[in-house]
């Protein structure tokens, strides 16, 4: 961005830092503090992706639609085993069964349909090379559905700290130049602020395999690098060229 400060790369297991201030900073006559606020991006690799899927029927009986569902689940949960998938890591988010309605336009009213058994489930990749045959996995054992796909880092709380340390540093650059400038030196931190990190996602794509023919190709998803940024706001204190 405009106005960007002391660009540095800091390599962290394959990890890109790119640290920079922001503009906003001020020093105002009368006032012995500097003012300096800071951030820190953080462009990373993921190895974690997360995703849920559905398996759900209606049936004119609750019991019924239950234990179809039940099948679902247990053709579903085989199926992920085999993707390399463990147990631990495709688990019941929820499950429901409730009545279903719909709307009869020619009689103006609702008429029952029946129940439905929803179970959504789940779904946590530690190896992105078996995304594609899990997503494959759930989708040929009856899934309806797969959601919200997303990707995370194992190594994220690390990141984190590095992006926080780098922000503070930068800020810190930046406010002994003003106060350099000033005719001064910058004495102690007067205040530190924390900003919730951003994650940015970039669009991720994710091309499906047609059901029909048995060589076509598996499903292919990029995740692409993901960014973290952390923000930090701070105040120092100003010592004048007279002070000691």
């Amino acid at each position: 961005m405009n106005g960007c400060v002391g660009l540095r790369k800091v390599t962290i297991m394959a990890v890109a830092l790119l640290c920079c201030s922001f503009p906003a900073a001020s020093l105002q006559a009368g006032e012995t503090g500097i003012s300096v606020s800071a951030s820190s991006t953080v462009t990373y690799n993921p190895d974690t992706a997360e995703f849920s899927t559905t398996v759900e029927a209606t049936e004119k009986d609750a019991a019924r639609a239950a234990a179809k569902v039940a099948t679902l689940w247990s053709s579903l949960q085989q199926a992920l085993r085999k993707a390399g998938i463990p147990a631990a890591d495709a688990t019941s988010a929820s499950y429901t069964v409730s009545p279903e309605w719909e709307w009869n336009s020619s009689n103006g009213k609702r008429e029952f349909r029946g129940y439905k058994a929803r179970h959504v489930v789940q779904v946590v990749v530690r190896d992105l090379a078996k995304l594609g045959g899990a997503i494959d996995a759930v989708v040929g054992a009856g899934a309806g559905t797969v959601d919200g796909l997303g990707y995370s880092s194992s190594q994220f709380e690390n990141l984190r700290m590095q992006a926080l340390e780098n922000a503070v540093k930068s800020a810190k650059r930046d406010a002994e130049v003003m106060a350099k400038a000033a005719g001064g030196r910058l004495g102690t931190p007067l205040e530190l602020q924390y900003g919730q990190p951003q994650p940015v996602f970039p669009m991720m794509k994710m091309a499906m395999a047609e059901a029909a023919p048995m060589a076509a190709p598996p499903t292919d998803v990029e995740p692409g690098e993901q960014k973290l940024t952390v923000s930090v706001s701070s105040r120092w204190q100003f010592v004048s060229g007279s002070g000691k």
